[in-house]
């Protein structure tokens, strides 16, 4: 996996700095479809929803600064993509091997 360092996500100093900052998921989009690592580090899994309604605000703000969307309406089309995959109802889980390609078991 290689990108432009311009498009590189770095860690922000303040998490860097924070000792109980925790990583819940990692994100890629890769061969047509969403690919992920996730960890489900709240009790109640609302967190996770709270978590996921601020990142859709904060992408709202990156598609204006970046592609120079107009901010409310990038956040009403996060929002209908996100009503779109609720109502079709068909996301599936795949996990991926859990030991390293290769290995034999």
């Amino acid at each position: 996996m290689s990108e432009p360092d311009a498009h590189q996500l770095k860690t922000p100093e303040s998490v860097a700095a924070d000792p109980e900052a925790i990583e819940i998921i990692r994100m890629w989009w890769s061969k047509s479809e969403p690919v992920m690592s996730v960890k489900p580090a709240f009790n109640d899994p609302a967190k996770f929803g709270e978590l996921l309604a601020i990142a859709a605000r904060h992408m709202a703000y990156g598609y204006a600064v970046r592609h120079g969307h107009d901010e409310k309406q990038a956040y009403n089309r996060i929002l209908q993509g996100l009503s779109d995959v609720i109502k079709a109802d068909n996301v599936q889980t795949l996990a991926e091997p859990t030991t390293p390609s290769g290995s034999v078991q």
